[in-house]
């Protein structure tokens, strides 16, 4: 008695279609001959689970099995009708599901055309403001002479007649069938017989192209803007491929970026600082504005402009600028100067200086 077709394949007499191909599948290529050279029983093993995926993937076949067993397939000798019949219709299914080779999802035609990069530099100010910035680059475009077509005017590309216009053949191999690029038409499906004498029947040639990139607010380093179709031209008029350009935002002379938020270095006079002052500082849009420094302010103190940092790319708040005070000590000074400082000094007390004199009275 042949054993059971669900038991074969380790499935419930209930199992869903999916669960069965599954199933299939694993086993299939566990003891497929190809994987187990010289083994007689794995090669029976592969026999027997395509004998039973072959009946119970099709509905029709799965349910005359489901009422009469085995002998819904037997011919009156009593042999089985179905013999090793199964790999046709079943393990080439699911190789071909796997690796995609099925005939008509697979119909190769002329290729696309690559995506391309480009890396376009662009100031602080524009990373801020937006910009409008025209590139110039040579790449793979369409051939004006033939349209594309890469064939000669008042011809047009013929259907391969060995692949049919796929791009591939097949041819096979054991139990499996191999697909192979068509070695008539390389891949193309199409031949070309009086050839465009500019492209040389490619559909492309090089050209100089000029184009206008939009540069958002807020880009940073490494945001990448994409436009469709303005890759290379794809071979005998398939698809462009699309262009990325890369941005690099250049170093400025006075601000340092980090994310949305700006810093700047400010000097500020000694005396200033002793006093208290206003000062204005330049921000990143271009104007100036007004800040408080209060009396007794240090050096390397970080003052907040609210605000007054880089928009954010996708919308929302703008981030900060962070001024940091750098305190000018006077140089070239005459001698009034030194004797009125003097003056000064001897004026003064440990309390002007805390921080100094706190070091001086743990350290020495």
């Amino acid at each position: 008695m042949s054993k059971d077709y669900y038991d074969i394949l380790n499935v419930s007499k209930s199992a869903s279609d999916s669960e069965i191909k599954s199933a299939y599948r694993k086993l299939a290529m566990k003891y497929h001959p190809d994987r187990n050279p010289d083994d007689k029983s794995a090669e029976n093993k592969f026999k027997e689970v395509s004998e039973a995926y072959d009946v119970l993937k099709d509905r029709e076949k799965r349910s005359a099995y489901d009422q009469f067993g085995h002998s819904a397939f037997t011919n009156s000798n009593g042999g089985q009708s179905q013999g090793f019949g199964g790999f046709s219709g079943g393990f080439s299914d699911i190789f071909e599901d796997m690796f995609g080779m099925g005939r008509e999802q697979n119909k190769q035609g002329p290729s696309s055309g690559s995506d391309l990069r480009y890396d376009l530099s662009v100031s602080l100010e524009q990373a801020f403001k937006g910009d409008q910035v025209e590139i110039s680059l040579n790449l793979p475009a369409q051939c004006d002479t033939c349209n594309g077509s890469g064939a000669s005017k008042g011809s047009r590309p013929e259907t391969c007649s060995q692949c049919g216009g796929y791009g591939k053949v097949r041819a096979q191999q054991g139990f499996f069938t191999i697909e192979r690029t068509c070695p008539k038409c390389s891949g193309v499906g199409e031949i070309i017989s009086n050839p465009c004498s500019r492209c040389r029947g490619q559909g492309r040639i090089n050209k100089n192209k000029k184009l206008s990139v939009n540069v958002p607010s807020g880009v940073d380093n490494g945001t990448r803007i994409r436009l469709a179709g303005e890759g290379e031209a794809g071979q005998r008029g398939a698809d462009s491929g699309d262009l990325y350009i890369f941005i690099d935002v250049k170093a400025h002379k006075f601000f340092e970026r980090d994310g949305r938020d700006i810093f700047i270095q400010v000097p500020v006079s000694t005396l200033d600082a002793i006093l208290g002052c206003e000062i204005f500082v330049p921000c990143i849009d271009g104007k100036k504005a007004k800040l408080s420094i209060i009396s007794g302010t240090q050096t390397g103190t970080r003052l907040r402009m609210k605000g007054k940092g880089m928009p954010s790319l996708r919308g929302g708040s703008s981030g900060d600028q962070y001024v940091e005070i750098v305190l000018e000590t006077p140089v070239n000074i005459s001698k009034k100067q030194q004797d009125l400082i003097k003056e000064f000094i001897n004026l003064g007390s440990e309390k002007n200086i805390p921080k100094t004199t706190k070091f001086n009275r743990n350290t020495f």
